[in-house]
């Protein structure tokens, strides 16, 4: 695999993920939260193809994969489930 695509999967993801936490902990609201989870899943699906890609990073793949599930129950409970919008307002 090209070297140059490795690593721009590998920074863009950790890089998604710090801003992702950024705007969890600033706690904006529900809707910037969702929106959060959603860098979270581009983040861990960039990590899941660096990590499956790269002969020497398949544990962060693994790992990614676990955290994906999380990050989509987090997208479907902060932008999708309209039972926990209509608790916020």
């Amino acid at each position: 695999m090209n070297p140059i695509i490795l690593q721009a999967l590998q920074y863009y993801g950790a890089g998604a993920a710090a801003l992702a936490a950024l705007i969890l902990s600033l706690d904006l609201g529900r809707r910037w939260s969702g929106w959060a989870f959603v860098i979270f899943v581009t983040s861990s699906l960039s990590l899941i193809a660096w990590g499956f890609l790269d002969e020497n990073a398949e544990g962060i793949g693994v790992q990614n994969v676990v955290l994906l599930v999380i990050n989509c129950v987090g997208v479907y409970r902060y932008l999708l489930s309209r039972h926990r919008r209509e608790m916020g307002s």
